[in-house]
């Protein structure tokens, strides 16, 4: 299914062609790391799943036309083995930035729980921040209420913001958070305001998603997570025409001075345009295991079907897409819905 791109996003004027030879290409790295993790899902070793899609994408990365460097990866280059921060990839002629997580949601994925990912941004240079791997404080609401909230606001406030830009009641909400012990007055917060509350306990990527497409019923996510995965939620919600917004936590004094040497501010709340700047973007996801926005990887005797979302920001379209890989030679498979 193609779906054109929400009309009051801004189109950038620089060339499409980026896109145009990336967009299915992309596609196809993330399938491949949810193919490879797959085979790990549910065997309760989440460092044996993390180790097979990352080593599958960096393969499928380096078959892509393109120069890039991992700007948000595995880690920092003596913590990482491979798509580590500032590792090159590819021999082609794009020159990108890349944002990766392999496996978002390494030990959901491990227990072959919900909403397991293989996750992927890609940009022209500089159009994807560098962000440190800390918290962030996030605010992520869908198309509607897009430059209506404010993160510095009391809760309180932006639930009433979303349930007038959606045209419904504040009890008619769903906000996703994640199901940690620092969010307790947070939750409790959000349920006095009468919203209702999803709590997850990994993935706030695909939770972000599920904010930017309608007919999820979720409908934001509070709450602090991991700054490079707000990056990539950004990449996303700028296809999709939604929002983020993200304040950068600093734990200690080692990360305060991490932000004076990389020009973060953690007193500043960032926007959508500033976590993704980039006027070309091209995001893609693909489900390891089931979940509501993605299905997860099915397998059959000799192949297997996966089920990715892709979009191009510049090319204005979002993209499902459900594939059949015949992987054994000879594999025969019967399609079906």
């Amino acid at each position: 299914m193609t779906v054109k791109r929400h009309k009051g996003a801004e189109a950038p004027t620089s060339s499409h062609n980026f896109e145009h030879a990336l967009v299915l290409e992309t596609a196809r790295v993330t399938e491949g790391a949810a193919l490879a993790a797959s085979r790990r899902m549910g065997m309760g070793d989440k460092n044996a799943v993390d180790g097979a899609g990352t080593e599958a994408m960096r393969q499928l990365l380096n078959t892509l036309d393109i120069r890039g460097t991992v700007v948000i990866g595995e880690g920092e280059m003596d913590e990482a083995p491979m798509l580590y921060i500032g590792e090159k990839v590819g021999a082609g002629q794009y020159e990108v930035d890349i944002a990766v997580d392999p496996v978002e949601g390494t030990s959901v994925t491990a227990k072959g729980l919900p909403n397991g990912l293989a996750v992927i941004a890609l940009s022209e240079r500089g159009g994807l921040m560098h962000a440190p791997d800390c918290y962030m404080d996030k605010l992520v609401v869908p198309p509607p209420a897009a430059g209506k909230v404010n993160l510095e606001w009391p809760v309180e406030a932006n639930l009433n913001v979303l349930a007038q830009s959606l045209e419904r009641d504040i009890e008619d909400l769903m906000i996703t958070i994640l199901d940690r012990e620092r969010h307790a007055d947070l939750i409790r917060r959000v349920r006095a305001a009468g919203a209702r509350v999803k709590l997850i306990g990994d993935g706030d990527v695909v939770a972000s998603l599920q904010v930017g497409v309608r007919g999820t019923g979720v409908h934001a996510l509070m709450g602090s997570g991991g700054a490079p995965e707000g990056v990539l939620s950004a990449a996303a919600m700028k296809c999709l025409g939604a929002e983020i917004q993200g304040r950068f936590i600093a734990e200690d004094d080692a990360m305060r001075e991490r932000f004076k040497t990389m020009g973060v501010d953690e007193t500043r709340v960032y926007k959508t345009h500033e976590l993704a700047p980039g006027k070309q973007i091209v995001f893609s996801a693909t489900g390891i295991t089931y979940g509501e926005l993605l299905s997860g990887v099915r397998r059959f005797g000799g192949g297997a079907r996966t089920h990715t979302l892709v979009m191009g920001y510049a090319t204005r379209v979002v993209r499902f897409i459900d594939t059949v890989h015949l992987e054994d030679d000879g594999a025969r498979v019967t399609v079906r819905i």
